[in-house]
């Protein structure tokens, strides 16, 4: 016990706490657009539930709900809560937490084309007693994409959103995915927002970057120089990247027939993830310096000539299968899904960086719907050993070495090396070193959205999207949908529910000598 004591103050006393100034909470007002939706009963609510449950939302601060039901400020607190008991990542729900926050909600009922719905809004605001609440607006629209431009021409018009609010006050807008469908809708959205707000007030919030583990990269990588001197061509064989999902496409069949895998995961998520691992050190962690990296990155994955695609890219669509023993119907055959549909519900992607750190190191990058298990995760293939001494007598039995960074679920880091087997023979087996989160820090890990509504109300921009960073992500994406065209989907591009994927996504990597390695499953880490 005395020796475990000691370890605990020694690891507390090497504790390097990077934020301890104290962080600018002023009061504000939260406005939801889409109130009755989805996306604010599951997560935002949950979120900002949390946040005054733990004490970090400022005090006091207001949250007005806008949408087109007719509803109550008592009603919608009702089922509010209700959503509460079944998404709030502490059950059960806190009652006399709840009921402290419940004053804060207040709801606005009207069409978001209706002038008369922001004068209305308007009014609620200024019924504030305290300044603060009526100048500190964060506006957050959880709608279609389609309304983003008009919601925030429609506030600047009604007075409740500057281009340049008088100091000390602050107006923000956060904006969900999908923003834009390619480049040219991406640019035309950026430039219809920047008429009537500055580019530093608009947040593109991709709840991916909000996860504990995602953050933890840059952390990983720049404080640990045992592995950033690795942490290159050199040393390197490849990199995989997988966010693989169990689940079909649900109810969302008419926004899939419209995304696809490339748009709804690749384009945000994947490339996210890719930045992170394989930009340079930011010269400080200064918002702009990390956003500036990444972008650095991105406009350094060499392009995909649109005759080349396949050469690069492998697409898939999942048909009827077995998802852990229970038959799951094919993508064809999900609500509002056209009978003949080609969209892809599988992307796999070779990525070679031109850069003097990456240059013809691959990374691979893969999202499918229907597969095995859901999960996340980084792999770094090692360069194999020289083949001499264990690697000349084993052949390709001896495993190279690997990092995996395990983003979800069950996350940590594993080291996987070769050693001996205990006995009289001379025996090598691949053995794993695993680091968990849970086991370091306990099994609290906060939502998403609770770190990034926070820093959106902060104004700290670091996990949000920059303009140039998402213009260059779909610069990318383009050039493979238009090498795709109308092309329909040949044999080796469907694969049953339930699999890892396209036989064609195994020939991607087979090309160059190289095989997927597929997420553990989680009672494998038990």
């Amino acid at each position: 016990m005395a020796l475990v004591a000691e370890r605990d103050s020694f690891d507390e006393l090497m504790t390097c706490r990077l934020s301890a100034a104290p962080r600018r909470r002023s009061p504000c007002s939260i406005v939801i657009f889409g109130a009755s939706g989805d996306l604010t009963a599951r997560k935002l609510i949950p979120a900002l539930y949390h946040l005054h449950k733990d004490k970090l939302l400022p005090d006091p601060t207001r949250i007005l709900g806008v949408a087109r039901r007719e509803k109550t400020d008592e009603s919608w607190r009702e089922e509010l809560f209700e959503a509460l008991q079944t998404h709030s990542r502490t059950q059960p729900v806190d009652r006399g937490a709840w009921e402290a926050f419940a004053p804060k909600l207040a709801y606005c009922r009207g069409d978001l084309s209706d002038p008369a719905t922001y004068r209305q809004l308007g009014a609620r605001l200024g019924e504030a007693s305290e300044e603060a609440l009526r100048r500190n607006l964060l506006f957050y629209l959880a709608v279609p994409p389609s309304s983003f431009g008009l919601i925030v021409e429609q506030l600047h018009a009604a007075g409740l959103l500057h281009r340049d609010p008088p100091e000390p006050s602050w107006q923000r807008v956060v904006v969900e995915k999908p923003f834009g469908h390619d480049l040219a809708s991406a640019r035309k959205l950026n430039e219809r927002l920047t008429r009537y707000i500055h580019e530093r007030q608009i947040l593109r919030i991709d709840h991916y970057l909000g996860k504990e583990t995602v953050q933890n990269i840059l952390m990983f990588r720049f404080s640990n120089a045992i592995f950033e001197e690795l942490w290159s061509r050199g040393s390197l064989d490849h990199v995989q990247i997988t966010v693989s999902e169990k689940q079909g496409i649900g109810n969302r069949g008419g926004y899939y027939e419209e995304a696809g895998a490339l748009r709804d995961i690749v384009q945000n998520h994947l490339l996210q993830v890719l930045a992170l691992v394989a930009m340079e050190p930011p010269v400080s962690l200064d918002p702009e310096s990390i956003r500036d990296e990444k972008v650095k990155l991105l406009r350094s994955i060499r392009p995909i000539p649109p005759e080349r695609v396949d050469e690069f890219v492998v697409r898939g669509q999942y048909f009827a299968g077995y998802v852990d023993g229970e038959l799951s119907p094919g993508y064809r055959q999900e609500p509002r899904v056209r009978p003949d549909s080609n969209v892809e519900t599988f992307v796999a992607m070779r990525l070679l960086i031109d850069n003097w750190r990456w240059s013809e190191t691959p990374f691979y990058i893969r999202t499918g719907k229907r597969l095995p298990l859901s999960a996340s995760e980084i792999r770094v293939q090692f360069r194999p050993a020289p083949n001499v001494l264990f690697a000349a007598a084993c052949g390709g039995r001896l495993e190279p070495n690997a990092l995996t960074l395990r983003l979800q679920p069950n996350e940590g880091i594993s080291l996987h090396f070769n050693g001996k087997v205990p006995g009289t023979s001379m025996t090598v087996r691949p053995v794993r070193m695993h680091f968990s989160y849970n086991a370091a820090f306990g099994a609290y890990t906060p939502e998403a959205y609770e770190r990034l509504l926070l820093d959106a109300i902060e104004g700290d921009p670091t996990l949000f999207i920059r303009r140039d960073e998402l213009e260059t992500a779909w610069r990318i994406v383009d050039a493979v949908r238009e090498g795709w065209g109308d092309r329909p989907l040949t044999n080796r591009e469907f694969y049953p529910a339930g699999a890892w994927g396209p036989a064609a996504a195994d020939d991607l990597l087979a090309r160059h000598g190289h095989t997927w390695r597929n997420p553990r499953p989680p009672e494998a880490d038990k």
